[in-house]
């Protein structure tokens, strides 16, 4: 470029910055005499196909209403005098991108280019044991960030001691640290350093190496707990079997009582419809038929029923009909043959 305007903080190229932390880009410049117009500056994020400004100053007045707004400022309180470098606070991932400063003083005019990268430093970083810390097996330790921009790097080392054991080895891209046929001498406290190019984290943890399990007492332990348990499943389900199937007895029984069977009657109650209803039929019979009905029809009267239904007075005597009522009744005279004392017929 043709003019007396000449950039001197041609150094500084690249800047890596963490996010959140403030970064200063650099543009001193040296006006000639030849230059007589107004003097501007101005400092912009170059896009694809655009330039968009970030602050500017012009016949001694400071622009900075745009996107940084808050966030970008002059480090000097005069620029004109040839210091035009600017500070950027609370950087962003978003702030990455190419920074140009440009200086103008007719006929002069010059420019200067920053490379910024913002990155964000690991965080949240955990150590976490995985597997078995027993004697004889392999322990692995792990170590990773939660947050950070690529690329971190992971380093062990222990604390308790003055090296890591022989038998370990580490990944510094994975956080694996592995410890084969680990000792109790592997004990100890150890710590885990994550790091990318603009900071740092780390985290520790205690390794306890412990004589193995009894395995087989376990076994066994868990072998009689399934089969109490079994045994209590079955016990449970035959008690609810066992009273379903009185609950299914019960109905049945219930069910089986007959209600179109009428209850009997009394046995006195029986004698008595008996008898009358067979003197009724009494006086309607012949002298010839009623031998065989005496002894077929009163016959049938139980005896122990017949005694009951009579009255237990001694003295009762039943009563007397005359000849002319048993007549209009119906009744046939019968002759009685009449006996003597020894039994002969008079």
């Amino acid at each position: 470029l043709s003019s007396g305007v000449v950039i001197t903080s041609t150094d500084q190229v690249m800047v890596t910055k963490a996010r959140g932390e403030k970064v200063t880009l650099l543009c001193t410049f040296t006006l000639a005499a030849a230059d007589e117009g107004s003097l501007d500056i101005e400092w912009v994020v170059l896009q694809p196909n655009d330039e968009q400004p970030i602050i500017m100053y012009n016949v001694d007045r400071v622009y900075d209403k745009y996107h940084m707004a808050g966030r970008v400022q002059f480090v000097s309180q005069n620029p004109a005098s040839g210091d035009a470098t600017i500070d950027i606070l609370n950087l962003k991932p978003a702030d990455t991108g190419t920074y140009q400063c440009k200086v103008k003083k007719p006929p002069g005019i010059n420019t200067h280019r920053v490379q910024l990268t913002v990155l964000e430093k690991p965080t949240d970083t955990r150590c976490y044991i995985e597997g078995s810390q027993e004697i004889g097996t392999d322990v692995i330790l792990k170590c990773k960030s939660q947050e950070g921009t690529p690329v971190i790097n992971y380093y062990w080392t222990r604390t308790t001691g003055t090296e890591l054991p022989a038998t370990s080895s580490q990944n510094p891209d994975t956080g694996v640290l592995m410890m084969k046929n680990a000792s109790h001498s592997h004990s100890g406290t150890y710590k885990c350093v994550a790091s990318n190019r603009v900071g740092t984290d780390e985290c520790s943890i205690t390794v306890d190496v412990t004589p193995p399990m009894n395995r087989g007492g376990t076994i066994a332990g868990a072998v009689i707990g399934s089969l109490l348990a079994i045994l209590l499943v079955a016990f449970i389900i035959f008690c609810c079997f066992k009273k379903q199937r009185e609950k299914k007895y019960e109905k049945e029984v219930h069910h089986d009582i007959r209600e179109d069977v009428p209850p009997p009657k009394s046995r006195a109650s029986t004698a008595r419809s008996y008898i009358g209803s067979n003197r009724s039929s009494l006086g309607s019979m012949s002298p010839s038929n009623m031998d065989g009905y005496a002894k077929t029809q009163y016959n049938k009267v139980p005896s122990e029923d017949f005694e009951r239904t009579l009255p237990q007075n001694p003295n009762y005597e039943p009563p007397k009909v005359a000849a002319p009522n048993l007549s209009r009744m119906g009744a046939i005279p019968v002759m009685i043959p009449a006996q003597s004392k020894d039994g002969s017929i008079v």
